[in-house]
């Protein structure tokens, strides 16, 4: 009889020992991530993409303002053409709408994912006060989607 009361004392020390392991581990994998999301390379890495992000949501909604001039100098309004214009100049504007289409498909969908992104932590680098050095602007928290009027 004692004999199996020691056999089931190292069995149920044996089952303690497991969910304390299950548990700690189950932490430790928690400051894992938490370790590797804060790392100072990873956020490096992604300040960079938010920046270059940035500045590529800046220059396609620049080249959507030159095809809203261009559709501007030939009557019509950014994404139509207008009627009563000559074939070269429907042709022109048809390629025009075309391309502003696909900029702004472009735009609209690096946009959701800049916004996804920055819906997942609380980015430091777009807050003022807490920039990294030589950054003089914060980051802008979302950009709304472009749409022709």
């Amino acid at each position: 009889m004692r004999v199996f009361g020691w056999a089931v004392l190292i069995v149920l020390l044996i089952i303690v020992l497991n969910v304390v392991g299950f548990v700690l581990g189950w932490f430790g994998k928690a400051a894992d991530v938490v370790s590797h999301e804060v790392d100072p390379a990873v956020l490096q890495q992604k300040y960079e993409w938010f920046k270059d992000a940035s500045a590529t949501l800046d220059a396609r909604h620049a080249d959507i303002a030159v095809f809203d001039s261009r559709f501007r100098s030939i009557g019509g309004k950014i994404g139509e053409c207008p009627t009563g214009i000559d074939r070269v100049s429907r042709e022109q504007c048809m390629v025009w709408v075309q391309e502003v289409s696909g900029v702004v498909a472009s735009y609209n969908d690096l946009a959701s994912q800049y916004n996804s992104e920055m819906a997942k932590w609380n980015w430091r680098f777009t807050n003022i006060g807490q920039l990294p050095k030589g950054a003089s602007e914060p980051l802008p928290r979302e950009f709304k989607p472009y749409a022709y009027n």
